[in-house]
């Protein structure tokens, strides 16, 4: 059953807050003024696509059961963006509970979230994702599916190297995700971590902003979805290691580890458009996909 929906605004110092959040301005501060940016001159202000992970987060997660939030992790994100997010608005979200597996280690529950645009009634974004409560498997529920992935057998046609503050959690939970995980040493002692890790939806940030500008020509209009899933975490200061391999449908695969290897983000996946044609008299405009 669908939960209640749930009203979310947001502003341009939003939308701002958010991309200094995820690390934009550090690498290229020029190609990123649209989004850190609302009063350059010859410049107007852009939403980074990942924002969507924040506007589809309705407080199902409350409805689940009673546990120990240390122990709570993100497992997997999925967004799908119908349309560029505007750099303002409210958006109505309905959630629904997908799905809840009994992994052993732990329980995973998955969610579908729908994010409405108030101001046309239209679909503007939708979410998947799980999260994982460790402990709290071994209730005799179904483990659910786990389709096979393999990485491309070839090296990265791109690889590049971003490195997160060491303030980046304080940073990020301006945003709105207060767990205390991701800020209070006990919190995260409790949760079994040497110190406090940064959030899963940041380092998504992270990743959607070089996949967003290495084969999107940093056009949100050109994002159509990305999906991954979490497999270690990531502790502030750590540097990222984004690999991209490029589909030749408009699709890339992708995977984000640490310097040492580890991998953060697997089976990394991400739609895209191709660049606009100039439109010439007499014919028809197509698109063509971007294929490096």
């Amino acid at each position: 059953m669908p939960g209640e929906p749930y009203e979310r605004s947001w502003t341009s110092t939003d939308a701002l807050l958010y991309a200094v959040g995820v690390g934009a301005g550090l690498g290229d501060p020029l190609r990123e003024l649209a989004f850190t940016t609302e009063n350059s001159e010859g410049v107007e202000q852009k939403v980074l696509p990942t924002y969507g992970v924040l506007l589809t987060r309705a407080p199902v997660a409350r409805s689940i059961g009673v546990f120990d939030r240390a122990m709570l992790v993100q497992a997997e994100q999925h967004i799908e963006l119908h349309r560029p997010l505007p750099v303002a608005g409210t958006v109505l979200v309905t959630s629904t509970v997908t799905g809840m597996y009994d992994k052993g280690s732990g329980a995973l529950v998955e969610f579908k979230s729908v994010a409405v645009d108030v101001a046309d009634g239209q679909p503007l974004v939708t979410a998947r994702f799980g999260m994982f409560v460790r402990g709290e498997g071994g209730f005799g529920g179904d483990r659910g599916a786990s389709a096979p992935w393999q990485p491309p057998d070839q090296d990265p046609d791109r690889r590049i190297v971003l490195r997160t503050r060491q303030e980046q959690a304080l940073l990020y939970r301006l945003s709105g995700d207060r767990n205390p995980l991701h800020t209070d040493p006990a919190v995260a002692a409790r949760g079994g971590f040497s110190r406090p890790i940064l959030h899963g939806p940041c380092t998504y940030g992270f990743t959607g902003r070089v996949l967003l500008h290495e084969l999107c020509g940093s056009d949100p209009a050109r994002f159509i979805s990305m999906s991954g899933r979490f497999t270690a975490p990531v502790t502030p200061g750590d540097s990222l290691v984004v690999s991209i391999w490029r589909g030749d449908d408009g699709t890339a695969s992708f995977r984000t580890a640490k310097e040492d290897g580890t991998v953060v983000i697997d089976r990394g996946r991400l739609r895209y458009r191709g660049p606009a044609t100039p439109r010439i008299p007499g014919r028809e405009t197509t698109t063509v996909e971007a294929r490096g």
